[in-house]
């Protein structure tokens, strides 16, 4: 099908070619790199609207599936629509309406309206809130009210081409190449799911469970990572969440593992709150990193960023940084326009994430993110502004996790735990960590050696992950679709020739075309880094297990630039590698 314009630029349905990523989440594509809705300030590149480099998101739930079967795998919107717009696809047609009455409406507001004009209740809406409208640069796109696409900007970058939402319905039926194989393949996948000792809890708390296992650990984001564990982390752990609150467990399209949750909330200040979710992202970011032990506030929280379209892990970074810098004198009462920002104010948490939205007082300070805040702050400010390469992360402290630790500093999309998710460290199997690594320290949290290999190898996965657009939860944590399985599947589902060796290499080549990206935005070794904090103060003594510790990051990045065939010194890839990986015109494009 060949692409045809239309007023708001062009609609391009593409076919994928093998090892090139699908869409879950419709804007940008999966791994690529969209054109910029703004320039990041101080950059000329075109790329992520937040951090100026790579730009992607994806999301679970049910759009990506109700995409394909209404006969596409991608979505791209080229140029800018005059007018405010909203697509919507069923079944091969593309129709493109008015979205007046839509803009300046939340998330929730936007699907019901959405939903009173197209009386389908199997319609399918991704929408960006009003802080995409805004600006805001750590907007998502927003699909079944609460599954977010929300890193790197791409809310904003849909809000700038005067784009509201994207609404599909699809009746069209998906064929594989070799029906009763691909079958089989599957129920060999769902055995191993469901027989999987990790099952059961992903099943019950889904990603919730962190809060105990890493507060256990001593790597729980603290206060804004003063320390390593949270006092009240028995308040608003995820097993509290779940005996409180949760009304049932809900699962993506398709999926054996119902890690989601559906709560509700009886009693107190936030009465009659419903929602699904939160995943531990939200639940820590709004407590223990805001030094919060009330749990219905942390999930008011989060709901506010659903409804507004902005990601939590950027949010809860920009509030917590805004109450260290209180602490220490950075910042005066007044600077915060009189708002109570003690840790684990339940009021000025909240308050903070409504001017964040709306660019109100101290919000618009906050607009770009935290990067940009300590930027205009300064007085040191930008030692504790806990970001890699201008994207926030997540909640866990790094000292106490050092795989995820090297995983955050060398992502192609800035802190990104998700690029890696070196979940093998918690192993605790030396033996194994020495067979499949080369050392028994990629089994210990602690430990650093035998991380470069780690991560390497997890990236791909991941990288596997992404462009197969399965759950990570399974592919990279549960490793239940090792490389040689997927290229059964693979073969399976299209027919072409895959084996394990290509499928890795696929992933492999997705690493590296994504480093080969960042170099020409000027990132070298020395931007390979974590914030201040991590590598020179240790976590202190009310950190449990993970006291003392800090990130060794020079040795790690030596070994994972060795294991990737990246010059050691730059961080650039080598020639050789790229003629290696079939890539050498690309490499010669990077102009080093």
């Amino acid at each position: 099908m060949e692409s045809t314009p239309r007023p708001c630029g062009t609609w391009c349905p593409k076919i994928p070619t093998p090892g090139r990523p699908l869409t879950p989440c419709c804007l940008p594509s999966a791994r690529s790199t969209g054109p910029c809705s703004r320039e990041h300030p101080g950059s000329t590149s075109r790329g992520s609207p937040h951090t100026g480099i790579l730009g992607d998101s994806n999301a679970g739930g049910f759009f990506g599936p109700e995409l394909k079967y209404a006969g596409f795998d991608q979505v791209i919107l080229t140029g800018k629509s005059p007018e405010p717009i909203y697509l919507f696809i069923r079944d091969g047609y593309v129709e493109f309406r008015p979205a007046h009455h839509l803009w300046g409406k939340d998330v929730r507001e936007t699907d019901c309206l959405i939903r009173e004009e197209i009386p389908d209740p199997r319609i399918q809406i991704a929408t960006v809130g009003q802080a995409a409208e805004n600006g805001i640069t750590m907007a998502g796109i927003f699909a079944n009210l609460v599954r977010a696409a929300a890193r790197t900007g791409m809310g904003t970058l849909m809000a700038h081409k005067n784009v509201k939402a994207v609404v599909v319905r699809g009746t069209l039926p998906v064929k594989v190449a070799h029906p009763r194989s691909y079958e089989n393949l599957i129920n060999e996948l769902e055995h191993a799911i469901y027989g999987h000792p990790q099952y059961f809890t992903r099943g019950w708390l889904g990603t919730t469970h962190l809060v105990s296992s890493l507060n256990n650990l001593g790597a729980l984001a603290t206060r804004h990572y003063q320390t390593g564990q949270f006092q009240g982390a028995a308040q608003v752990s995820g097993e509290t969440l779940a005996r409180r609150h949760k009304v049932k467990s809900k699962a993506c399209h398709g999926c054996p593992i119902p890690c989601s949750r559906y709560l509700r909330l009886e009693t107190g200040e936030h009465k009659g709150l419903e929602t699904e979710g939160p995943e531990f992202e939200g639940l820590a970011g709004f407590s223990s990193r805001v030094g919060n032990a009330d749990l219905d506030t942390s999930l008011a929280a989060v709901d506010l960023c659903n409804r507004y379209g902005m990601d939590v892990i950027g949010v809860s970074e920009c509030v917590s940084f805004a109450m260290e810098c209180l602490e220490m004198g950075i910042l005066s009462r007044e600077d915060v326009d009189g708002l109570d920002l003690a840790w684990g104010s339940r009021q000025g948490i909240l308050e903070m994430i409504r001017r964040i939205a709306f660019r109100q007082g101290i919000g618009d300070l906050f607009a770009h993110g935290v990067r940009e805040a300590a930027r205009k702050i300064g007085k040191g400010s930008q030692e504790i502004a806990m970001h890699v390469k201008g994207l926030e992360f997540f909640q866990a402290d790094p000292r106490g996790i050092k795989g995820y630790a090297l995983g955050l500093a060398v992502s192609s999309r800035g802190g990104d735990h998700l690029r890696s998710e070196p979940s093998f460290e918690f192993s605790g199997n030396r033996k194994e960590g020495l067979r499949r690594f080369g050392a028994e320290g990629a089994a210990i949290p602690l430990a650093y050696q035998g991380k470069g290999r780690l991560v390497k190898h997890y990236e791909e996965l991941c990288a596997l992950a992404d462009t197969l657009n399965a759950c990570k939860n399974t592919v990279v944590n549960m490793e239940v679709l090792p490389f040689d399985l997927a290229a059964k599947v693979l073969r399976a589902a299209t027919g072409l020739d895959f084996d394990a060796s290509s499928v890795q290499l696929a992933c492999e080549r997705i690493m590296n075309i994504e480093r080969a990206f960042l170099v020409t935005r000027g990132i070298r070794r020395e931007d390979d880094t974590l914030p201040t904090r991590f590598l020179k103060e240790p976590l202190p003594p009310s950190s449990g297990p993970s006291a003392g510790s800090v990130v060794e990051i020079e040795p790690m990045l030596d070994e994972y630039y060795e294991a990737r065939g990246w010059d050691v010194m730059t961080g650039i890839p080598t020639r050789e590698t790229f003629q290696r990986l079939g890539l050498a015109a690309d490499w010669d494009r990077m102009d080093v």
